[in-house]
């Protein structure tokens, strides 16, 4: 891809940013018509979760086929595919009659999301080539994570107050469009020199893993053991073979050799444990300020401010730590800080005072506004930029298990807790385990980023990175993403 004028690149990096606004918006929006949905829709705990997960779970299956896929025909070309079918599957969801068919749009959105994200991330890295720069463009990048955080909650609870839950979905298609024309304009198309066949094998064992484990946590609280065992028992065999099968192939789906590097690893792991953090807070929330404290919509989301405006403040402040001084200090500020929130809540009931659910939001805004731009930069800086494609597409795969995860735990902890009870009665005692269960994130978060940042870490992200670019000159197809 020739170089580009410097207004071109941030003429690039806003259309990709466009891309993350509507999925990010749709998925904050969408939790606070969650309680709305609950009453039209006749919705159960587990299908409030099905209709966040559907999305989730589809994303994080396809992630890295898509980043291969547009590494191989055209990072232009695959993202335009994504903004059609996002946009289709955004007005699918609006005209939903029931809950089922709405799970089911929700995939088709996911079809077009994982076209989306993973191929921004890697134009995007593509396009700034100078260290510092592409740091401080991925903290852009985060910092949209936090807008659309402030909006979609205040957005989606104006909507659902005033013309119904299913608004929320038409955001998505004046913003779609927009973006598809400015994409056709303005974005050079790009690929990898090198890229990698298909795997439909590992495709096939990566759907088995994430669908059967999603399933068998959410359905855990209502389902008998028989039932729920042959899903965790497909989850583990598919995990298995993964394993053997992958290496195995020249080119994988997922190159375990990545992992090798400590930085990558740790990315990955970090990843996992502050998205499922994430899912899981904005679940809890949700519910425990409608359902509980009785508030409309528009309160509550006015309530999430707390939690959004730190995280739009602090991710574009990580980006400029990260390329100065290295991912270190913002990931132990977002370990911290996100653990001692969630203790707030676990040891505190944090929810049942004004001053505290407030000073719980803001700390977990500020973990998360922090801890986001370094997942993305340490997964995609010790790689070969030929890898840029597969590498992100890992790190987004991460983001969106992990959210899946967190979604699915947290609510399968709360559906136990609560049983048949009303939301009221038992809500504070029965969310403790999973407020515990998100200051464990926390810690994650600090441990992974305090042992993967070091000197010896960055010698292992140096030695993986040797590696693939001496195998990739070996192999003429190579396993370039």
């Amino acid at each position: 891809m020739p170089e580009l004028s410097h207004r071109r690149r941030m003429l690039v990096l806003a259309i990709c940013c466009m891309s993350l606004l509507i999925v990010s918006l749709d998925n904050t929006a969408l939790n606070v018509a969650l309680p709305s949905m609950q009453r039209e829709l006749h919705a159960t705990t587990s299908g409030l979760q099905w209709a966040i997960d559907a999305y989730t779970l589809v994303l994080a299956s396809l992630l890295m086929l898509a980043g291969s896929t547009a590494d191989r025909i055209g990072r232009k070309r695959v993202f335009m595919a994504g903004l059609v079918i996002f946009t289709a599957g955004s007005l699918l969801c609006s005209l939903a009659p029931n809950l089922e068919l709405l799970v089911v749009f929700r995939m088709v959105q996911a079809v077009g999301g994982s076209m989306l994200n993973p191929v921004a991330m890697s134009i995007i890295t593509n396009t700034f080539t100078d260290p510092r720069e592409r740091a401080r463009a991925i903290g852009v990048w985060g910092a949209v994570v936090g807008i659309s955080m402030a909006a979609g909650p205040l957005a989606g609870g104006l909507l659902v107050e005033s013309v119904g839950w299913r608004s929320i979905f038409w955001v998505n298609l004046p913003v779609g469009l927009a973006a598809l024309l400015l994409t056709l304009r303005f974005v050079p198309e790009s690929r990898a020199p090198r890229p990698r066949r298909p795997d439909p094998v590992g495709q096939v064992l990566v759907i088995a893993l994430f669908g059967s484990l999603t399933y068998a946590i959410i359905e855990a609280p209502d389902a008998s053991l028989p039932e729920v065992l042959p899903f965790a028992a497909v989850a583990v065999a598919a995990l298995l073979a993964l394993l053997i099968y992958e290496p195995r192939r020249a080119e994988p789906l997922i190159d375990l050799r990545f992992f090798h590097s400590a930085p990558f690893s740790g990315a990955t792991g970090i990843a996992v444990s502050a998205f499922a953090a994430l899912g899981g807070f904005l679940f809890l929330s949700t519910l425990y300020l409608q359902n509980v404290r009785g508030l409309d919509a528009l309160h509550a989301g006015l309530w999430m401010l707390p939690m959004a405006v730190p995280t739009l403040l602090c991710a574009p402040l990580s980006g400029r730590l990260v390329g100065s001084r290295g991912p270190r200090l913002p990931l132990l500020i977002a370990g911290a800080a996100m653990t001692v929130s969630g203790l707030l809540f676990a040891l505190f009931e944090a929810e049942t005072s004004n001053v505290t659910l407030f000073l719980g939001y803001v700390l977990f805004g500020v973990g998360f506004g922090f801890g986001n731009a370094p997942i993305t930069n340490t997964a995609v800086s010790g790689m070969p930029r030929a890898q840029a494609g597969v590498a992100a597409a890992v790190a987004s795969t991460s983001r969106q298990l992990g959210q899946t995860l967190g979604v699915a735990v947290i609510g399968a902890v709360l559906a136990a807790g609560i049983g048949s009870s009303p939301y009221r009665d038992t809500f504070v005692s029965a969310a403790r385990p999973g407020w515990w269960i998100l200051a464990a994130c926390g810690g994650a978060v600090l441990v992974l980023g305090l042992l993967t940042s070091g000197r010896w870490a960055h010698r292992t992200a140096e030695r993986t990175a040797e590696r693939l670019e001496t195998v990739e000159v070996r192999q003429p197809v190579g396993t370039s993403g």
